[in-house]
């Protein structure tokens, strides 16, 4: 039997065959973004801005180039890091950057407003403006930032709430809009920083904000000068990604919900937890088995997952990333492998009880 893989992050199932894209004449103009944009990529950029509830948004190579230019920004300015415990890595190296400038940086407790205030509050003295940085959606343990918290806590000192809302970009929201449009904030205080290779297929990146702070990192921008922008058969996966978004997005977020369902379902019936609520990536939370032990059994039964590490824990967990390529046999078959692999765990524990 074929392995049955939950190890994509590609959410909504989007691949984007060639054919399926409008053609390109060259994968490059051969110009940097700053001195000519690629064509089409403005108008791109406008249907981002919408989707996800900002004002604009400018497209990059990825989202290394774009947390590594924007915290090269805002480290100009006189500002303190308030940065997340949780946060993803990517953002984190563009905040190793801007600590590399001289900005005080200072971690808190994963979606603690309260502490975040009380350090803010610490900080007020300095004169520095604090700048937030979180991701939106945590697929560890399933929970979101507090955005609207973060926004009353920078709104005094004039600062901004910068999000890494990769996870939540297609899958969360209206129209999959992401972590704005599912808590339905609005404000241009936020700064937003996507990569579209998971729930959209398109491996580049946006970053959306106030018209007035997009347009400051255009002008300013180095990767833009010294970087190639994203390619133009990724700025055409992305315009096709947002065209079947808006077709049938909702119908596949719907089944990638039922099939989220089915998996709880089924996991309940044979006794086990999961954290990741409705969210697509789902971490088991099977007792008396370590997770590396979990990995190999599920592996020799044909279902392969992610070693992962869980936010705020050392260890890791066992993984599984559902798509809308999955179809609900594929969720039991999952779960059956999973009841399997505890079962051989429970016989052990029988003999040896038995030997005693």
């Amino acid at each position: 039997m074929a392995v049955l893989d939950f190890t994509s992050a590609l959410y909504l199932g989007l691949r984007h065959q060639g054919p399926s894209l409008r053609p390109w004449p060259g994968l490059t103009t051969g110009k940097p973004a700053a001195l000519e944009p690629a064509p089409g990529s403005a108008a791109i950029a406008g249907r981002f801005a919408v989707l996800v509830g900002c004002e604009r948004a400018t497209p990059l190579t990825s989202t290394l180039h774009l947390f590594w230019d924007l915290f090269g920004l805002l480290a100009r300015d006189r500002v303190r890091i308030y940065m997340d415990e949780g946060t993803y890595a990517i953002a984190r190296w563009g905040v190793e950057r801007a600590a590399l400038h001289g900005v005080p940086v200072r971690e808190f407790q994963h979606r603690d407003a309260t502490r975040l205030r009380a350090l803010i509050e610490q900080d007020r003295g300095t004169k520095r403006r604090p700048i937030i940085v979180a991701d939106g959606f945590c697929p560890s343990c399933g929970g979101p930032a507090p955005v609207t918290e973060f926004l009353q806590c920078v709104a005094p000192h004039n600062g901004y709430v910068v999000l890494d809302d990769t996870q939540a970009l297609g899958v969360l929201g209206r129209q999959g809009g992401g972590s704005l449009r599912w808590q339905g904030v609005k404000s241009p205080d936020v700064i937003v920083g996507s990569s579209l290779a998971k729930g959209f297929g398109s491996p580049m990146a946006m970053l959306a904000g106030s018209a007035s702070l997009i347009r400051c990192f255009e002008e300013q921008s180095a990767t833009r000068v010294h970087c190639s922008p994203p390619s133009l058969a990724a700025l055409h996966a992305a315009e096709h990604a947002l065209v079947i978004n808006s077709a049938v997005g909702g119908r596949l977020r719907r089944h990638l919900a039922q099939l989220v369902h089915r998996f709880h379902a089924g996991l309940h019936a044979i006794g086990l937890g999961v954290d990741g609520g409705l969210f697509p990536v789902q971490t088991l939370r099977p007792a008396g088995i370590a997770a590396d032990i979990l990995y190999q059994r599920l592996l020799r039964l044909g279902i392969r997952t992610v070693l992962m590490r869980r936010c705020r824990e050392l260890g890791t967990c066992v993984a599984f990333l559902i798509t809308a390529l999955h179809g609900f046999s594929d969720i039991d078959r999952a779960v059956e492998a999973i009841g399997r692999a505890m079962a051989l765990d429970h016989s052990t524990q029988q003999l040896t009880g038995r030997a005693s």
